[in-house]
């Protein structure tokens, strides 16, 4: 916010995207990213906060916690079936928040250019049209091939892609200002090769 720096990277555990306001789940203790939208709503005075989630396993939590609040736009990118059984494409929002919330379900054996081609034709059009103030990334690496935890085939290359497409679209809409807050990834390979890659893009744009 003071402009020091456009973007960071937060490595946490644990993760906190499953998370509701009362309860712990899906390994989450506490909502990371919700915390941190609200933290920027009343320290800071944004407005429109966006949160972003391509952790292969839908954002629960963070649905749950926004799902009326108009304020907040939450997109969801993930793998269906797969816990925690949530994110249909039905799932829009509710009261005067229809529509601020957007899901993708992906179907097992997704390719990047699968979630390039969602995050191009139908995310970035929907964020351009809210207009964030602030950009938050769920950056769960669990989409990745090599990860036990689900059938997606997610490169580290691919979440380069999708990190170049946010960064552009903070830098159109809100100055640049984006936060990634890593969410799941289970092979040690597969994730270390994906956060290399997102954090080297994040760099790039910085």
């Amino acid at each position: 916010m003071a402009s020091s720096v456009s973007n960071a990277f937060a490595l946490v555990r644990p993760p906190g995207h499953h998370a509701t306001p009362n309860r712990s789940m899906g390994f989450c203790l506490f909502n990371n990213v919700a915390i941190a939208a609200r933290y920027l709503q009343r320290e800071h005075g944004v407005g429109r906060v966006a949160i972003i989630d391509w952790d292969v396993h839908h954002g629960n939590g963070t649905q749950d916690i926004f799902y009326d609040d108009p304020s907040v736009f939450f997109f969801s990118a993930h793998q269906v079936p797969l816990y925690p059984g949530t994110g249909m494409a039905n799932e829009t929002g509710t009261g005067d928040a229809v529509g601020t919330t957007l899901n993708i379900p992906m179907r097992p054996g997704s390719e990047p250019s699968d979630y390039i081609e969602a995050f191009q034709n139908t995310l970035k059009p929907a964020l351009l049209d809210f207009s964030p103030d602030f950009l938050i990334i769920s950056a769960g690496f669990d989409a990745h091939c090599l990860d036990p935890l689900a059938a997606i085939n997610m490169t580290a290359d691919g979440f380069a892609s999708l990190t170049d497409i946010l960064c552009e679209i903070a830098a159109e809409t809100c100055e640049g200002r984006l936060i990634s807050a890593l969410e799941g990834g289970y092979d040690l390979k597969g994730l270390s090769e994906s956060v290399v890659a997102h954090v080297g893009r994040l760099m790039a744009h910085a």
